[in-house]
Formats: C-alpha cells, sequence, structure tokens
C-alpha cells in the first residue's frame, strides 16, 4: 500500500495512492481510517510531506561502502542527528538555495523510515512492529558549513535550513530493502546507486536503538543514511530521488 498526502481545493487529505488516482481515506493514518469512496486524479493535487514528524533523526556513517573509501570505522553504535521542523518538505516542492555565506550544498538520496506505532526501548527482534512503511528522502547538507570551525560541526546549522529534509512521494507498507537500490540522479546524470543491503544499522536495529535514546511517536521519520556519489550542486538543479517499489522523489534547488 502507498499511502500520500496532499491538497485539494483548500483541503487537506490523505489516502491510498493507486495507480495516478488518490483514493481519499477518512480519520487517522495512524490509527482508525477509512476510505471515502472520493477519488482524485494525482495530477489535480498538490503533494505534501506523507506524514507530518514530530522529529526527523537522521544517521551519518550508516554504509559499508562509504566507510570504506573514506576511511572511516564502522560504528559500534548509531550516530546521528536532528533536523529541524522548517527543514521538512515534500516532492514537488521547490527548495530555496541556502544562503551565499553557507557555501556548496550537496544532495544526499536516502531511504526514510515511518514509525508507525510509539516506540520506547522496543527490542530488536519487535521493532518491524513499529514501522509503518517506508519513503525517499533527500537530505541536504551546507558541506562547507558542515566543519567550518575546526572546534564544532555544525550538523544542526548545516542540516538545517528551510527545505533541507525532503521526504516522499509516499510511505510504501509493503517494502523488500533487501535487494533495492538507492538512485540520486542530478540534472539528468545518476550520481548515486548504491545497495540498501549495505546498511550497518537496517531499519529493525535503527528503531529499537534510537526507541531506547528517546521515545518515537508515530509520523516520525529516521533517514537511514547515505552512500558513495554525494557532491555539490548548483542553484536550478534538479534532483530525483528513486528506490524501486517506493516511487520518485523530485525536487529542483534553488
Amino acid at each position: 500500500m502507498k499511502w500520500m498526502r496532499c491538497r485539494h481545493a483548500g483541503r487537506e487529505l490523505f489516502g491510498a495512492l493507486e495507480g495516478d488516482t488518490l483514493a481519499v481515506h477518512a480519520g487517522d493514518l495512524f490509527g482508525e481510517h477509512r476510505a471515502t469512496g472520493e477519488r482524485l486524479a494525482v495530477t489535480d493535487v498538490e503533494w505534501l510531506m506523507p506524514c507530518q514528524p514530530g522529529k526527523m533523526l537522521a544517521l551519518w556513517n550508516n554504509f559499508r561502502a562509504a566507510a570504506e573509501k573514506n576511511g572511516w570505522a564502522v560504528p559500534a553504535e548509531p550516530l546521528y542527528f536532528a533536523k529541524t521542523s522548517n527543514s521538512f518538505a515534500a516532492h514537488g516542492q521547490a527548495i530555496a538555495a541556502a544562503p551565499t555565506e553557507a557555501g556548496r550544498v550537496a544532495y544526499e538520496g536516502e531511504l526514510a523510515i515511518v514509525i508507525g506505532r510509539r516506540a520506547k526501548n522496543v527490542p530488536v527482534d519487535q521493532a518491524s512492529a513499529h514501522i509503518l512503511g517506508y519513503s525517499c528522502a533527500n537530505d541536504l547538507t551546507a558541506i562547507e558549513l558542515l566543519n567550518r570551525d575546526p572546534a564544532f560541526p555544525q550538523w544542526t546549522r548545516a542540516k538545517g535550513f528551510d527545505g533541507f529534509g525532503v521526504v516522499g512521494p509516499v510511505i510504501e507498507t509493503d517494502f523488500d530493502l533487501s535487494a533495492a537500490f538507492v538512485r540520486t540522479i542530478v540534472g539528468g546524470r545518476e550520481r548515486q546507486n548504491y545497495a540498501l543491503a549495505d546498511m550497518i544499522f537496517p531499519p529493525h536495529e535503527l528503531v529499537s536503538r534510537l526507541s531506547h535514546d528517546m521515545t518515537l511517536e508515530p509520523g516520525d521519520v529516521i533517514l537511514c543514511g547515505t552512500s558513495l556519489g554525494v557532491l555539490p550542486m548548483k542553484p536550478g538543479t534538479t534532483v530525483e530521488v528513486a528506490i524501486d517499489g517506493i516511487g520518485r522523489l523530485v525536487n529542483t534547488y534553488g
């Protein structure tokens, strides 16, 4: 099932994506809901993020190939940061360029986990039951700003500009990542193509471990990190993050 949110005729709606049609539902995506019978053409709606996260947590150094190439040690536990709510953006939304003083900005195509049930101190073998599904993400980063001050890496600032946390277009509830790849197409050229099976901490382990640090609520999002192929981009560049089985997230930066 592919769940999406949208705006149509002044209403914010959610429902199941069926081909090029939205089957509208009423209720709570994370609770009781039902199909209303209303159907809308996707071409007639404005896409919204497929959920409204209370928080977005994002992994660093979570792929073996990137760790090996960059000389990073494989971490003993997940290394992550938080992205602020102003950074959240949807499929199709134009992303404003960061201020000039931020320096160069890079794309990072990623898999996103969407929490479906409250998770607190969840064992690894029960963590999958707390995942509603998966989405595509682009974790934009002001790469020069990140380490500009050698005394203090500026993760929040470098990752927190408006529109720097893009998730969408849908939440796929039936997704097998064992043979899936993340592809990032930048200005029409494929720049990333990496296997999700190369992940150091897979989704169920991430949910378990992070739930021991803080309570994860329905709608919260965890970005699984990225791998090789991250490069800076110019304003005016269109970035597509494609994951077979989920969909294609498309935005123009600047």
